[in-house]
């Protein structure tokens, strides 16, 4: 690696560091990227897992958050070749008994399948789909005096509930299931405080915006990302897996795009042991179990509104999502766990070869659990597509400790770069008036581990570049 100096080296290609390199670059700051791998990306890549031809999405896939980013918004990456693809229907959650409850761009559609339930549904949601680019900003982001508190206030009200809590606004299964299934994201026991804003946030995103893919796989993301670094005079060096920060150029500061666990050992010698005792003590949650597929057909859904939807939760009542979260966390799987699924190349033909198409679910497991839930998530999805198996062409499967493996920031194979509790929602990775900074005072973290957490939306990332300009590159 050449030894020049720069303003700012970032450690880490993903969403959040290439955001936060893209923002120093834009102040006028010389910023370098330095990823490991021999692709940018991250958690945000695109590869053909199974057979030539097919194109997956190893992680992340399904990006609400990735078209609502109040940054990337900001960003030309239309110019770069980001193109997002909306499914007729965001997302369709079956319930046990097979019956599909669709959320649906429009509010109307949605709450007329609730019946008794639509009115209060409605009173939910639409206050906040009204103001949905004034709410976004003030959420996803570190704690700061909000831009209108008031809206905040009454987003709270509702969103630092449970699920469990949430729930009781509505007399009937349906709302309440699919409520719960969008709030099981975030693997987190339903009957936890806070549990309620993922709910909220990405159903309010449904109707706002969408739950968009990238036209030709999430990598588009990331390449998009990319050119515009380089437009603006930043570099990415690949290739180089950074073991200590003094294998790293001379800057003025340093941005780590790593889990804390990660960061701890690069900066070994750099941070007091007090604080590395704390970083410790951060808590990460449920790992993932994968699989995507190559297949010779759509999925043959018993329920046509699902060949509509880009999401698929497979399923059940509040009851059977909350046990399922709640087994996971006791070091269980469910014998029908809760599957997410997406299905890309029924609205993006060109991830497969003609007439093929491609799909993928994941369950929870227990955190760094090597067990392999494949038979059980197939046996599922036959349940709701008979003849399901008999359209697969070919498999990938990654258990937590493979994801692990994949991405060294999903520890354990937990997605969400840390527990998504209350506590650790607002304070991650550890309670600091700037959760960006270290004691360090050149030394920063933009990964996921901190506010606003997982997501590819690179708030993270830009909110630590906003730190820096503030601290260190006024």
């Amino acid at each position: 690696m050449a030894r020049d100096a720069y303003d700012a080296v970032i450690v880490g290609a993903g969403p959040n560091g290439l955001a936060a390199a893209i923002t120093l670059a834009s102040a006028g700051r010389r910023a370098l990227v330095v990823e490991a791998r021999a692709t940018p990306g991250g958690g945000c890549r695109s590869a053909e897992l199974t057979l030539p031809g097919f194109v997956h999405d190893p992680c992340a896939a399904i990006h609400p958050l990735g078209v609502a980013s109040p940054y990337f918004r900001t960003l030309p990456l239309a110019r770069h070749g980001l193109a997002w693809i909306d499914p007729p229907t965001p997302l369709v959650h079956l319930l046990d008994d097979g019956r599909a409850v669709r959320l649906e761009r429009s509010i109307a559609e949605t709450a007329a399948q609730f019946g008794a339930d639509a009115e209060a549904y409605r009173d939910l949601v639409e206050p906040f789909v009204e103001r949905f680019d004034a709410l976004l900003p003030m959420i996803l982001g570190p704690l700061r005096w909000p831009a209108e508190p008031l809206l905040l206030a009454r987003f709270g009200l509702h969103g630092l509930r449970s699920m469990q809590g949430l729930a009781r606004r509505f007399a009937d299964e349906p709302a309440r299931a699919l409520l719960a299934g969008i709030a099981g994201h975030a693997m987190v026991p339903l009957d936890a405080p806070g549990t309620a804003a993922f709910a909220l946030v990405l159903t309010l995103a449904a109707h706002a915006v969408g739950w968009p893919l990238a036209r030709g796989g999430s990598q588009a993301i990331i390449d998009a990302l990319v050119a515009h670094l380089r437009e603006l005079g930043g570099e990415l060096e690949l290739n180089h897996d950074v073991a200590h920060i003094s294998e790293l150029p001379p800057a003025r500061a340093y941005l780590f795009d790593v889990s804390p666990r990660r960061l701890a050992t690069i900066a070994a010698g750099r941070l007091p042991p007090s604080y590395l005792r704390r970083l410790g003590r951060f808590r990460y949650g449920p790992g993932v179990y994968k699989l995507d597929w190559a297949l010779r057909a759509p999925i043959p859904w018993r329920d046509p509104a699902c060949a509509r939807a880009g999401t698929v939760h497979l399923s059940g009542s509040l009851a059977t999502v909350s046990d399922a979260i709640v087994r996971v966390h006791r070091g269980e799987v469910a014998a029908e766990p809760f599957v997410l699924l997406a299905q890309p190349s029924l609205f993006d033909a060109g991830r497969a070869p003609p007439g093929m198409h491609t799909a993928w679910a994941y369950c929870h497991v227990p955190h760094g659990s090597a067990i392999d839930v494949g038979s059980r998530i197939e046996a599922h999805i036959e349940r709701f597509a008979p003849g399901f198996r008999d359209v697969v062409l070919a498999r990938s499967a990654r258990n937590a400790v493979d994801i692990a493996r994949y991405n060294p920031n999903y520890v354990g194979g937990d997605i969400n770069g840390g527990l998504a509790d209350l506590q650790q929602l607002f304070f991650r990775p550890l309670v600091r008036a700037d959760p960006y900074t270290t004691p360090a005072p050149d030394i920063f973290l933009c990964s996921s581990s901190t506010p606003p957490g997982g997501g590819v939306h690179g708030m993270c990332g830009h909110a630590c570049a906003r730190s820096v300009l503030a601290r260190v590159l006024a």
